[in-house]
């Protein structure tokens, strides 16, 4: 084998390319912007909080790639018009966006109020679907583009841990906008996929991570014994964002240590 380094390059290397993360001021997203920069790519760094959003964008800076932090609430179509345009200004395209923004409310649904209802889908729906309307009007005209929603296993699954009826609603809402988009899209040449972590170890899920009795039962649940981390979805991103899966669109990949094959 004479190039693996190209081969592999060519497989999975974003040189070149533009991407957009939100919520990538910390956990996931963060996690996965520093991954495609890594990969090659300029990545605009989205986060409502915009110092969070600076500090991701220092650290790919620092490592020798190219970013741009920008504040954005995905749940204000104002927000994600003006950073998608400030995308396409700077940075000159967009080429793939990764949906990560999520927020959750774990509450036993008979004492879920439409309020708090209402914010959940708010940032995991209506926020998911902002920013792909965003991201096509950039990538329709150029005829490519790659999006990668973050689900979860919760929008495969009931649960059952504990209750969280908004959270698993509105990501299995993602996973079929994904199969809606990749099929309107496709013929544009632009992919639609969706990630489905496990439980992943961040501040996202500290309130069960205090719990250690619901913790050792969350690593029960799956085969592979653990919980993931940060790290772990990295790779999946970046096969799903990138040449390697040129021919995979409209499909959800479960990052869950076996999860869902129970």
């Amino acid at each position: 084998m004479s190039d693996p380094a190209g081969y592999l390059g060519r497989l999975f290397g974003l040189t070149g390319q533009v991407a957009a993360v939100t919520g990538a001021g910390r956990g996931i997203g963060q996690e996965l912007a520093l991954g495609l920069a890594r990969a090659g790519a300029a990545v605009a760094v989205l986060d409502r909080d915009l110092p969070a959003a600076e500090a991701t964008r220092d650290t790919i800076a620092g490592e020798g790639g190219t970013a741009l932090a920008l504040a954005c609430d995905v749940t204000e179509e104002a927000a994600v018009t003006a950073a998608f345009d400030a995308i396409a200004a700077r940075l000159g395209r967009l080429d793939i966006l990764v949906n990560n923004a999520g927020a959750a409310l774990r509450r036993p649904t008979a004492e879920l109020s439409l309020d708090d209802w209402q914010k959940v889908i708010d940032v995991n729906l209506t926020g998911v679907f902002l920013c792909c309307r965003a991201a096509a009007r950039l990538m329709l005209p150029q005829r490519s583009g790659s999006i990668v929603n973050l689900a979860s296993i919760m929008g495969l699954s009931g649960g059952g841990l504990y209750p969280n009826i908004s959270y698993q609603a509105t990501k299995g809402a993602v996973v079929n906008m994904t199969r809606a988009l990749a099929v309107e899209f496709g013929p544009s040449g632009i992919r639609v996929n969706a990630l489905a972590p496990t439980w992943v170890r961040t501040g996202f899920i500290a309130p069960l991570l205090g719990d250690a009795a619901l913790v050792a039962r969350m690593e029960a649940m799956m085969p592979l014994g653990r919980l993931a981390e940060t790290s772990d979805l990295v790779g999946a991103a970046l096969f799903l964002a990138g040449p390697a899966a040129a021919m995979v669109t409209g499909h959800t990949l479960p990052v869950d240590g076996g999860f869902l094959a129970q």
